[in-house]
């Protein structure tokens, strides 16, 4: 029997198709070099935002930072290779927004209090079963302003250019949380991965509405993004010219807004 393969998070993606085919084509080609480099850990890289040996070490890296500390609520993606970082915003007494998977809830957030997760240590409640166990589930009325960001990418430039693994969750939970008031321009983006996702400055193709990160923790080294390309905030508005029908019916918040 073949191996199964992984789904396509950029099937329903609406845009530019030379783009998209660039995109799918660097991601490939990372996936490829985190499975070759041996460097791919549980679940695999192939199809996800890929959890990488020293994943653990990137997120020492961050919280050492001024950018960590000063951060008292936290929006995180719930994949697996920032569990650290969920992790250690817990630890340090962090509230903690956790976007639940592929936004497909009525109520797409999972609010974590570092002071109310009862019997739960901070590792267990801060992944995915563990955040629907200590959590609970709220709306984008319910967060509170957020002083950081910190997402998942498959690739990033060291311009702060982000690629996901296509499903674009990430620019759709900013653009709502800036139209919501909860995040602007002094909110930081973060993201934590391995050396075999950083590229150079120009090489990660983007769209106009893509996220840019303002700061890189690899487990070898911290990279700040120049003041001069450092993220200005997620887009103000939904691009909806850009969101097919197809994802719009998957996501109870996206037909919420639509109806509005």
């Amino acid at each position: 029997m073949p191996p199964r393969r992984s789904p396509r998070h950029d099937r329903d993606a609406g845009g530019d198709p030379g783009l998209l085919a660039a995109k799918a084509a660097l991601r490939a080609e990372v996936w490829r070099r985190l499975a070759d480099g041996g460097v791919a850990r549980f679940p695999g890289a192939e199809g996800r935002i890929p959890n990488f040996a020293g994943a653990g070490t990137a997120a020492d890296r961050l919280r050492a930072t001024e950018t960590w500390a000063r951060a008292r609520t936290v929006k995180a993606n719930p994949d697996s290779p920032q569990w650290p970082v969920r992790q250690r915003a817990l630890e340090d007494g962090k509230v903690l927004f956790m976007a639940v998977p592929r936004l497909a809830d009525e109520h797409p957030f999972t609010l974590l209090d570092p002071a109310a997760l009862g019997y739960r240590s901070p590792r267990a409640a801060s992944s995915i079963k563990g955040a629907a166990a200590a959590g609970r589930r709220v709306d984008v009325v319910d967060l509170t302003p957020v002083d950081l960001v910190v997402t998942g990418c498959v690739a990033v430039g060291e311009d702060g250019a982000r690629l996901g693994k296509g499903g674009g969750f990430s620019d759709l939970e900013l653009a709502v949380a800036c139209l919501a008031g909860l995040v602007g321009r002094s909110t930081r983006v973060v993201t934590t991965v391995h050396e075999l996702q950083v590229r150079p400055a120009g090489v990660v193709p983007v769209a106009a509405h893509d996220i840019r990160v303002d700061l890189i923790a690899t487990p070898e080294r911290l990279i700040e993004v120049p003041r001069q390309t450092r993220s200005r905030g997620p887009a103000a508005v939904l691009d909806w010219s850009l969101l097919t029908e197809e994802k719009i019916a998957a996501i109870p918040l996206l037909r919420r807004l639509r109806r509005l």
